[in-house]
C-alpha cells in the first residue's frame, strides 16, 4: 500500500509537470522571431493577403494567445498534437512512424551502457589498483570529453569508410530478401555504430559511477560481517554488495533518460538514421511548429515516464529506499 500510495503521489506530480512543460514549449515557441504563416506560405511557393488571413484562420493563428494555448492543451489532452504542414500528416502519425526507430537505438544503447557499465564497475572495484580499475577510468575520462557526433564520425571513417564492415547511414538495405530474419540481421548490422556511438559517453558514466558505489558498499559494516562468516568473495560482491551498489546507477539512468534522447538527435543526424532526432532537426530546419511542438511533449513525457518508472524500480531493488515510505 505505502508503494501504491507515493506512486499516485508522484503521476500527480507528474501530470503537473506535464503541464508546465506544454505551456512553456508553446510558449517559446510562440515568442521565437517569425511568422508560421509566412513559413507555411513558403512551402506552398507563395500567397496573397487573402490566401494568409485563410491560413492563419485554418492554424488559429489570428486568435489571441490564450486562446491559442488552451486550444493546443484541450488537443493534447485528446492525444492531438496537432497537423504537420511541412509532411503534411499529423503529427501522431510522424511521430509514430519514426518511435520505433529511436526506441530501438535508445533502449539498446542504455541495456548495453548498464550492463557493462556495472560489469566494468565491478571488476575495477575489487582490484582498485589494478590494469582494469585504470582502464576504467581512462575509458571514463575519454567518455567525458569526446562529444557524441565526434564519435560517430569517428566511428562512421574507421569502421564504415576505411574498413567499411558496417554500413555509413539508413536503417536497412532496400535490396535485402530472405524473410523476416534476414532483414532483422540487415537492421542489427545497420544499428552496430549508432547504438555503441550514443552508448560510448554513458558506458562511462555508468561505469565511474558504479565503481565508486562498490567502493563505498565494500567497505561497510554488513559486507565485513559477511566475509567474517567465511563467505567466498564472489557471494560477498555479487550476493550482498552489488544489490546496494547497483541503486545509484539506476538512479542515474533515469536521470539520464532525457540526455539519451538528446543525445539521439545528434547520432540519428550522423547516421541517418529514420527515428524522431532526424524528424525533429528536419522540423527544425523547416520551421515546422507542430511537429516540433509534438517531439518536444512526447520527450518531456518519456523522461517524465522514465524517472516515474526509475524511482518504482528502486523501491523494489533496494529495501533501504522502501522503509522511508
Amino acid at each position: 500500500m505505502a508503494i501504491l500510495r507515493a506512486t499516485a503521489t508522484r503521476v500527480v506530480y507528474a501530470v503537473i509537470l506535464l503541464l508546465a512543460v506544454l505551456v512553456l514549449n508553446f510558449t517559446m515557441m510562440h515568442m521565437a522571431p517569425g511568422d508560421v504563416a509566412d513559413t507555411i506560405a513558403q512551402s506552398m511557393g507563395g500567397a496573397d493577403a487573402e490566401i494568409m488571413e485563410q491560413i492563419r484562420k485554418d492554424y488559429g493563428l489570428d486568435q489571441p494567445f490564450p486562446v491559442q494555448l488552451g486550444t493546443y492543451i484541450g488537443k493534447v489532452v485528446h492525444f492531438d498534437l496537432g497537423y504537420s504542414f511541412f509532411y503534411n500528416q499529423p503529427v501522431v502519425k510522424l511521430i509514430l512512424e519514426r518511435l520505433p526507430a529511436t526506441l530501438l537505438l535508445v533502449i539498446s544503447a542504455q541495456l548495453i551502457a548498464i550492463i557493462l557499465g556495472v560489469v566494468l564497475g565491478v571488476i575495477s572495484a575489487r582490484n582498485p589498483n589494478g590494469l582494469a580499475s585504470h582502464f576504467v577510468t581512462g575509458l571514463a575520462l575519454f567518455g567525458y570529453a569526446a562529444p557524441v557526433f565526434w564519435t560517430g564520425i569517428l566511428f562512421l571513417i574507421l569502421f564504415s569508410l576505411k574498413l567499411g564492415w558496417f554500413p555509413t547511414s539508413g536503417m536497412r538495405d532496400v535490396t535485402t530478401t530472405g524473410g523476416w530474419f534476414a532483414e532483422a540481421l540487415d537492421i542489427a548490422h545497420h544499428a552496430v555504430l549508432p547504438v555503441f556511438t550514443l552508448c560510448s559517453i554513458y558506458l562511462a558514466l555508468y561505469s565511474r559511477t558504479c565503481r565508486s558505489s562498490m567502493l563505498e558498499v565494500l567497505g561497510s559494516d554488513y559486507v565485513r560481517t559477511a566475509k567474517a562468516k567465511g563467505l567466498s568473495a564472489s557471494q560477498v560482491v555479487y550476493k550482498h554488495a552489488l544489490k546496494n551498489a547497483v541503486s545509484p546507477v539506476i538512479t542515474l539512468a533515469g536521470l539520464q533518460l532525457s540526455a539519451v534522447i538528446s543525445g539521439a538527435v545528434l547520432v540519428e543526424t550522423v547516421f541517418s538514421w529514420p527515428g524522431l532526432g532526424t524528424l525533429a532537426f528536419q522540423s527544425i530546419i523547416a520551421r515546422d511548429t507542430p511537429t516540433i511542438l509534438g517531439i518536444l511533449f512526447f520527450s518531456a513525457l518519456v523522461v517524465i515516464v522514465g524517472n516515474l518508472l526509475t524511482d518504482l524500480a528502486l523501491r523494489i531493488v533496494d529495501p533501504r529506499v522502501r522503509s522511508k515510505q
